[in-house]
């Protein structure tokens, strides 16, 4: 068996598995993490329909869904607000 060439950076990683190979030879799977983020809360918002729209715009681009979307962007203002309460 030949062993594969280690990625030498993320984004030949990304380039190797985006195009199908079999990465499972790259990766250590002894240092891997199941990450469990707690019960789950469903909540309800009212936004404007222009929004929504603008929103299904962004999501229909990428290929998403309009709630895993906004779950991300709001992890991501949150990561973010904590980072600049820390530094103050």
């Amino acid at each position: 068996m030949v062993k594969k060439k280690i990625a030498k950076s993320t984004e030949e990683f990304d380039r190797r598995f985006n195009d199908g190979e079999d990465i499972h030879d790259l990766i250590d799977i002894s240092k891997a993490k199941i990450v469990r983020h707690g019960k789950k809360v469903r909540i309800t918002i009212d936004m404007a329909e222009e929004l929504v729209s603008e929103i299904d715009g962004i999501r229909a681009t990428i290929g998403v869904d309009r709630g895993a979307l906004i779950k991300v962007w709001l992890y991501e203002r949150v990561k973010q607000e904590k980072a600049l309460t820390a530094r103050s």
